[in-house]
């Protein structure tokens, strides 16, 4: 699989985006003791690992969907947030 491949499976995976559209509300509801960066940063991590390790073993170089995948997840976040703050702004708020 190339990269180009693998960066738009992981673009489409379900699970992926779920996960991360979790990540984010979940920052937002404990933004106030946790902070914003340092979880986002870790949570995108863990997804990176969690998924190619646990939900795909051996399928291909593990190192290099890490890689893939945490770009991929801070897309799906980027994309995630900005669509959160669209709709906050269409609401009025």
């Amino acid at each position: 699989m190339t990269l180009a491949e693998l960066f738009m499976a992981q673009l489409t995976d379900p699970f992926r985006i779920g996960i991360t559209v979790a990540l984010m509300l979940t920052m937002f509801r404990t933004r106030a003791n946790t902070g914003t960066w340092l979880p986002l940063a870790m949570g995108v991590g863990f997804i990176a690992v969690l998924i190619p390790t646990v939900l795909y073993p051996g399928q291909g170089d593990a190192a290099m969907a890490i890689g893939v995948g945490i770009l991929s997840t801070s897309v799906i976040l980027a994309v995630a947030m900005g669509l959160r703050t669209l709709v906050l702004r269409g609401l009025g708020r």
